[in-house]
């Protein structure tokens, strides 16, 4: 258990690490641009991010097909560091997530990606909280696009 504790801790700092260079600049500069932040893969393994694509309608179509599949919060997550990518995908306008009695406003969706484990998102609030989430879209069309196997 405390394992698993360790290795979830360890997954969303790699997800926090991923995202914070981006926070602060990336609004100051997207403000009145209407440019969007990239979509980015981030290798588990590797520690680092691998590829990076331009943000376009495509993906902000997936997003808020994956948004509109949330299941629910998730009761927990096995960790593997072993294996898998954390996908970020800014979004354009921020989107409103519902899970039961919880709502929440996000600008930013991150894909856990292991391919054997179950597919889940990470989302943050307005006030940076992490939640982990459910859902049951195919992301299949995704993993095209970032032409990842």
């Amino acid at each position: 258990m405390r394992l698993t504790r360790i290795k979830l801790a360890v997954i969303c700092m790699l997800a926090l690490c991923f995202m914070m260079p981006y926070a602060a600049a990336t609004h100051a500069a997207d403000e009145g641009t209407g440019e969007l932040r990239p979509v980015q893969a981030f290798d588990v393994v590797a520690g680092k991010v691998v590829k990076s694509i331009p943000n376009n309608a495509d993906f902000q179509k997936i997003a808020d097909t994956w948004l509109g599949s949330v299941t629910g919060l998730s009761p927990q997550i096995q960790a593997d560091d072993k294996c898998g990518h954390v996908f970020r995908i800014p979004l354009a306008q921020p989107k409103t997530v519902n899970t039961g009695a919880i709502t929440i406003r996000t600008t930013d969706i991150f894909l856990f990606y292991c391919p054997k484990k179950p597919q889940l998102l990470l989302v943050f609030d307005e006030n940076r909280k992490p939640y982990l989430l459910q859902f049951k879209a195919d992301i299949k069309p995704f993993l095209k696009l970032m032409d990842i196997q």
